[in-house]
């Protein structure tokens, strides 16, 4: 571990949060790690600055490495102050995901527009209190389109040129977990609209906007929800859906970054 370079915190660089089955980015030249601390208390892990194919890139394991903490824990505020003060201005959420809806089956890729949350408990916001520091003031964020369009349309253009058949919608359920729901909490969510269902969604998404950070979703089906199959769910299941599909995630990442790289961040959502 080491000090964070000068150069870092300049509010341009790309970062990708890993989520199940993303511990490590192959194809990532690893320049340093960082550990660090945030008034909101440690990430999950140390912030790796790395190269994808000669283009800088900040990554961290949701989970940390190797795959520990479970998602109603993980400390979603530092994670996502820890990867600005590194410099991330745009970040892409990598997360696994239940199938609700036909078109999201296991081993399918799917970007989402919405997120409904269903979460509870978890630090939310960066608008209270921390420690001493008393709040300035209220604030509320416009939350209406939780993803940051531009880099989702980046993501699905990456797909396309990766030859990757991808869902460029979906509504994401943000559910507390660490269990996996039940028939009749899925048969709410599709009745709710909900497409996908997982549980780091929330409130990650809105830390970001917070931040003025863009953000946007890569979500892997590793599973039918509960109810959408006659099977139970298994973690051989997922582990298989894993494998048969975290390889078109990691060609979709290699895609987009350098391209990214030509754009002009806009924070937020």
């Amino acid at each position: 571990m080491s000090e964070l370079p000068e150069s870092a915190g300049k509010g341009d660089d790309i970062a990708i949060i890993g989520g199940t089955g993303l511990t490590e980015l192959e194809g990532l030249t690893v320049l340093g790690e960082y550990a660090m601390e945030t008034p909101w208390g440690a990430p999950s892990g140390p912030v790796i600055r790395g190269e994808i194919r000669g283009q800088p890139v900040l990554f961290l394991a949701r989970h940390g490495h190797p795959h520990r903490i479970p998602p109603h824990q993980v400390n979603y505020r530092a994670n996502l102050w820890a990867l600005r003060e590194a410099g991330a201005a745009r970040i892409i959420g990598v997360n696994a995901v239940g199938g609700i809806t036909p078109a999201m089956g296991p081993a399918r890729i799917a970007v989402p527009h919405q997120i409904i949350d269903y979460t509870w408990g978890r630090g939310h916001t960066f608008f209270e209190q921390a420690g001493e520091s008393p709040l300035a003031g209220v604030t509320h964020i416009d939350f209406t389109f939780p993803y940051h369009e531009p880099l989702r349309q980046a993501l699905l253009a990456a797909a396309h040129r990766c030859q990757m058949i991808v869902v460029d919608h979906g509504v994401y359920g943000a559910t507390q977990g660490p269990r996996l729901e039940t028939s009749a909490e899925v048969a709410r969510m599709e009745r709710d609209g909900c497409d996908l269902v997982g549980m780091t969604g929330m409130p990650e998404a809105a830390l970001a906007d917070e931040l003025g950070l863009s953000y946007a979703c890569l979500a892997l089906s590793v599973n039918w929800a509960a109810g959408k199959s006659d099977q139970i769910i298994t973690m051989a299941e997922i582990e298989q859906a894993l494998a048969d599909g975290m390889s078109g995630v990691k060609a979709i990442l290699e895609e987009v970054i350098p391209s990214l790289r030509h754009q002009e961040p806009v924070g937020g959502s």
